[in-house]
């Protein structure tokens, strides 16, 4: 009697005979073409894959077209990327029209939206302060766009992956700019940061208990400063003693404590995110009058309104102004000024992204299984999903949660 049955073998009249046996498929790999514009480099040097990583992704399948100098701010030649299979566009406006993700270290300009392509994936900062504005977020509504804001993403251990690098080098970065600004090269009153033996060391405030704080610390500790630090939360100062690993003046913000400290400072840094109890300014300008002549503030605070009352937005080209005697350096993109160290810190958070984007096939699927990277979408296919955005803006948001739910 002739076997029916679906075994993977079937009777031949010479005997069993191999057949065919279907198995479950896999997600389909994604093709990705990653498009990289190069940035304003008066204002942004930084470029988001470095060479290395540029390898990386297209050795798994994937384009990667840059325009022509997109990393001349970073000291990356365009022979660097197109040596480890990089493409290289003269013409900026194919980067965007060609490309399924854009990655970008600044938001793109409301022209550069102009140019996009519906449907495409936008990967870059998003700066409240200075890009919520609702001709700009409906650009990119009406173009359908998944636009996601880099800073927000989070890893497995619900941290900030580049936030925390790009801190980590700001607070770095301001002591070396504080010591460039107190020395006689830059118009300072020609004080070393630090000190030597036989010398009063200078004195150094910091606003904020955070990453940002905390590198600062570390910075001016190891040239001989001394050190003191204020924040609203304990719990934040105790971290922060922590992890330094040594004991440091600390205080609770006290008007009184705060204007003592001032007026013996060298340096203020402004390193603290105000909350909406928070007043206006944590140093107001009555305080800046009372600081030494010369001294210098750096609020790195600034891309969000800043922390010190007499803080007024600048870019690298005109980063400095002199406000009561006191030099005040207020650029909010301060990691731009290191910005091969910062490039390599952001690659190193971009890059797997863009493998995990490529490896489950859609955006979707994608969004769907990493919570973190869900976490920095602020518009899903055209819908906002930001609930900032949408009380600040009147534009109404959908949770994004309940939209991947639907998915």
């Amino acid at each position: 009697m002739e076997n029916k049955g679906s075994s993977a073998f079937n009777i031949h009249r010479e005997g069993l005979m191999p057949q065919e046996e279907t198995l479950e498929i896999g997600s389909k790999k994604n093709h990705l073409k990653i498009g990289i514009p190069s940035e304003n480099h008066q204002i942004e040097n930084r470029v988001p894959l470095t060479p290395e990583a540029v390898e990386i992704i297209t050795g798994n399948g994937h384009e990667v077209m840059l325009e022509a100098g997109a990393g001349k701010g970073a000291n990356y030649l365009d022979t660097d990327y197109s040596e480890r299979g990089g493409l290289i566009c003269e013409n900026r406006q194919d980067v965007f029209r060609d490309c399924d993700i854009i990655l970008k270290i600044s938001p793109p300009t409301e022209e550069e939206i102009g140019w996009m392509k519906e449907r495409q994936v936008l990967l870059s900062s998003f700066q409240v302060f200075t890009h919520c504005r609702e001709n700009y977020i409906r650009s990119l509504m009406r173009k359908k766009v998944t636009a996601i804001a880099f800073e927000k993403i989070q890893d497995e251990h619900n941290c900030y992956p580049a936030v925390r690098s790009m801190s980590a080098i700001a607070g770095t970065t301001s002591m070396l700019i504080a010591a460039e600004y107190l020395s006689n090269q830059r118009g300072g009153k020609g004080v070393m940061l630090g000190g030597v033996t036989g010398i009063t060391p200078t004195e150094v405030v910091i606003l904020g208990a955070g990453t940002v704080a905390e590198y600062a610390v570390r910075a001016a500790k190891g040239v001989g400063s001394e050190v003191k630090v204020f924040d609203h939360s304990l719990h934040r100062l105790r971290r922060l003693q922590s992890e330094v690993g040594q004991l440091i003046p600390t205080s609770i913000f006290h008007p009184k404590v705060i204007l003592k400290a001032l007026r013996s400072a060298d340096v203020l840094i402004g390193a603290i995110r105000k909350g909406d109890r928070d007043p206006d300014y944590f140093i107001t300008e009555e305080m800046v009058k009372e600081m030494k002549k010369g001294s210098v503030i750096i609020d790195i605070s600034i891309d969000r309104g800043g922390c010190i009352e007499t803080s007024e937005l600048r870019t690298q080209i005109d980063p400095v102004f002199v406000k009561h005697g006191v030099i005040h350096y207020c650029v909010p993109n301060i990691p731009s000024r290191v910005a091969r160290t910062a490039s390599i810190a952001v690659s190193n958070v971009f890059a797997p992204l863009i493998l995990g984007l490529g490896g489950l096939g859609t955006t979707g699927k994608h969004l769907k299984k990493n919570v973190g990277l869900r976490r920095g979408v602020y518009i899903y296919n055209g819908t906002l999903t930001n609930e900032t955005i949408s009380r600040q803006l009147g534009i109404p948001s959908k949770d994004i949660d309940l939209l991947m739910a639907a998915f």
